[in-house]
């Protein structure tokens, strides 16, 4: 369990499903919208997708005890050939509520959560990806103190046009190794 402020990051509970419901009935960012669902049911199944993943973690306002959006990380060992090596690099996501945006809980949430991977898990480098339209991530990867390490053009799809052809998205990469994080932090 992470605390900050204002946010615990904990991992999921088979009771969050209504506020889990809140958050990914109303998703727009292109990559997330395989996740996007409408019914109860369908958050209850999330959420026991999410009770054994590791990385993943419940971001919940604590004066309100509402579970308000989601971390989760991609750990990738330090040498991809041997895969029981150190894991050392960490590709985080961000989801938040709607409700909750603008008001800097995605930059707390992310902030603990780096300073969690760096320090508690020995993380040496974190990078994300960030559409090259959704300028929220992008503020955001900014303000974390991550660098704009090039864009991909037309590199993923997430979904068709109207004829059914396949829409890329150009798509950015941002970083920060550990000792840049602990020189600004």
């Amino acid at each position: 369990m992470i605390t900050t402020e204002r946010l615990i990051l904990r991992p999921f509970q088979e009771t969050d499903a209504e506020d889990v419901l809140a958050y990914l009935r109303q998703l727009t960012v292109p990559c997330f919208l395989d996740m996007k669902i409408t019914t109860l049911e369908e958050a209850k199944e999330a959420v026991k997708e999410r009770l054994n993943e590791d990385y993943y973690l419940a971001i919940v306002e604590k004066e309100s005890g509402r579970v308000i959006g989601e971390l989760f990380s991609e750990a990738v060992p330090a040498r991809p050939d041997q895969p029981d090596s150190p894991i050392d690099t960490f590709s985080p996501c961000w989801l938040l509520n709607e409700d909750y945006q603008g008001k800097g809980y995605a930059y707390e949430a992310a902030k603990g959560y780096f300073d969690y991977l760096f320090h508690q898990e020995n993380g040496r480098r974190i990078y994300a990806y960030t559409e090259d339209d959704n300028l929220p991530s992008q503020k955001l990867c900014q303000k974390l103190g991550m660098r704009h390490e090039g864009t991909f053009k037309e590199y993923v799809t997430f979904q068709d046009d109207a004829d059914g052809n396949p829409i890329y998205v150009n798509t950015m990469q941002w970083a920060v190794l550990r000792h840049e994080w602990d020189e600004n932090n």
